[in-house]
């Protein structure tokens, strides 16, 4: 049984940073007022500043598995779904309080759901594999399971890949070109892989990517009827919004140069941001360490490291988010850095 007294360190910081949150949305949920803005305010103001005040990279001399942490934040996040959604279409809350539910359970899922379903695609265990891929269909972005392991890993910075972010590019538009381009891309290296090993079209995942989304949206429906479906769609909209903006500040302006024979060089650790910042990084299950993760994709999010010498942001990831919200403010910020990289 996974408890807090018998992890190690390491795995005990990542399950004290991302469950916290979690518990506060489900008591929230059901109990408003205090709840609710204690998890907006540990989602938002609490991480920044305790990342502020405590500025380092948290070594790790043990690599341990952090397996039995992604399961339950695999099985809370598929709880909280219909509990959130049910106190959203509901009338026990008031506005304000549903408005700092919407926030709080948008920002989990997005920045802990999302990096928790990142990590769980990438396992070779088939299970594993399928549940980070219903954590993505529940967020009514299944083909994220595929976009990114088949397309992303193969072309990221180069214009290839849907989800490396442009020099100069805003957010606003990045984010449907974005979207749609993996959508799309995703499903013809699906359809490729199919064909080369001779099965059915049937059988692309897609098909599950698709009528998953139905069944929880039919779910959703089931449970407060047209209002809720429309909530829980908006809820997994706004959930996607940060998994873009994650990809939109990990790629900013970063690409690969073209070797004489026409191919792309090799992805290095000049391709990805990364970000030291310790309770952030734990939230998002070191998704922040960016660089290595594309040189060992399989890697565990407990061993993953910054290599010397790799963009840094300025910035906790979370708050360079936000900032890419402005876009005169990301371009006077991240140009230059960009600039300097492109050149080196």
């Amino acid at each position: 049984m996974l408890t807090i007294r018998n992890m190690s360190p390491a795995i005990r910081l990542f399950a004290i940073s991302t469950l916290t949150p979690a518990l506060l949305i489900g008591v929230g949920a059901f109990a408003g007022g205090f709840w609710i803005g204690l998890a907006v305010i540990y989602l938002t103001a609490f991480i920044s500043v305790l990342d502020r005040l405590i500025t380092r990279i948290s070594p790790h001399d043990e690599f341990p598995s952090g397996t039995d942490l992604n399961l339950v934040l695999a099985l809370a996040h598929l709880a909280l779904m219909p509990i959130v959604v049910m106190a959203l279409a509901g009338d026990t809350l008031g506005l304000p309080e549903k408005a700092g539910l919407f926030f709080a359970t948008g920002l989990f899922m997005g920045q802990v759901s999302n990096a928790n379903a990142h990590e769980l695609i990438h396992q070779s265990t088939r299970g594993l594999h399928r549940l980070g891929m219903w954590v993505y269909i529940s967020m009514l972005f299944g083909h994220h399971t595929s976009a990114h392991v088949l397309v992303h890993h193969t072309h990221v910075a180069t214009k290839q890949d849907p989800n490396t972010s442009r020099r100069g590019e805003s957010f606003y538009r990045y984010a449907p070109r974005a979207w749609w381009g993996s959508f799309m891309k995703g499903y013809r290296a699906e359809a490729a892989r199919l064909a080369k090993i001779k099965r059915p079209s049937w059988r692309n995942p897609y098909v599950i990517y698709i009528s998953g989304a139905a069944l929880f949206i039919g779910i959703a429906a089931a449970i407060g009827g047209a209002k809720a479906a429309l909530l829980y769609i908006a809820l997994a909209g706004y959930a996607q919004t940060q998994l873009l903006m994650s990809d939109y500040v990990q790629h900013y302006g970063l690409t690969r140069m073209t070797n004489a024979n026409g191919k792309p060089q090799p992805v290095g650790p000049e391709h990805s941001w990364n970000s030291p910042h310790w309770l952030s990084s734990a939230l998002m299950l070191n998704a922040t360490r960016h660089s290595d993760h594309h040189a060992h994709p399989t890697r565990a999010y407990p061993a993953l490291t910054i290599p010397q010498d790799v963009p840094m942001l300025p910035k906790p990831l979370p708050l360079m988010a936000s900032i890419a919200l402005i876009p005169p403010l990301w371009r006077r910020m991240m140009d230059p850095l960009a600039d300097r990289w492109r050149n080196a």
